[in-house]
């Protein structure tokens, strides 16, 4: 539904209050953080489901870790500090809740797909700290790196989310990504204590779109019901009075 024919503004208005609602939608969409601020398993089943599940889903985005971060709300992820690697299976501390994984293989045999489910048992032999954590992997089948949600990194069971897939990365694309996985640091991963929202400016150009909206919107209506009320008197044959 386009909400500025919606409300019938003139040409004009409309035009004006379009401008408006694009800087401030704009400024959102360009912002340098991808934000998580729900509980990932949010509207599944899979707590009641036993073994293992993997929910897709995910966003498709391209990413560039020197400007752009992720942002995660603590509570709604049941973590309350980062602990970040980046490095082969081998080098990851025992207590790690945020990895990049660069292994990407799990048996030895090039050919087999190294998916979500490989990655996080890799990590549960490594990780000794029980807790929810956050690993991103290259995937085999898919040639790109993705980003993963697992309810406990120290158990090979636990359920994961996928929230993201990377397509570009640092302006790289399918294998030549792989390069650019050590480029991750710990400052690509936020910790928020609640769900971010819009900057204040941004939310201020939005509303002033809706504004003007809601008051192009009343102005016609009004003009509308004027004009009703000249028809109503003509037919009972009275004049109005202006």
């Amino acid at each position: 539904m386009n909400i500025l024919k919606t409300l019938e503004l003139s040409p004009t208005l409309r035009l004006l209050a379009a401008r408006v609602l694009l800087a401030g939608f704009g400024s959102v969409a360009t912002a340098s953080s991808l934000n998580f601020g729900i509980d990932p398993f949010e509207g599944s089943t899979l707590r009641n489901t036993p073994g293992r599940q993997v929910i897709g889903g995910e966003f498709f985005i391209n990413f560039n870790t020197p400007t752009e971060s992720f942002v995660f709300s603590g509570p709604a992820f049941g973590m309350s500090e980062f602990r970040f690697a980046n490095g082969l299976a081998n080098s990851i501390p025992a207590n790690a809740n945020v990895i990049v994984l660069q292994t990407t293989d799990n048996d030895d045999n090039p050919l087999t797909p190294f998916g979500a489910g490989n990655a996080a048992d890799i990590l549960a032999i490594r990780i000794t700290v029980p807790g929810p954590g956050l690993f991103i992997y290259f995937n085999s089948s898919l040639k790109l790196p993705r980003l993963v949600y697992s309810d406990d990194l120290s158990r090979n069971t636990a359920d994961l989310k996928i929230l993201a897939r990377m397509l570009g990365l640092n302006g790289q694309s399918g294998e030549a990504m792989l390069n650019e996985l050590p480029a991750f640091s710990a400052s690509n991963f936020l910790l928020a204590e609640t769900a971010a929202v819009p900057e204040p400016s941004s939310l201020l150009l939005i509303g002033g779109g809706l504004s003007l909206l809601a008051f192009g919107g009343l102005r016609r209506r009004a003009a509308r019901s004027r004009h009703r009320q000249e028809l109503t008197g003509r037919s009972l044959g009275t004049v109005p009075v202006h």
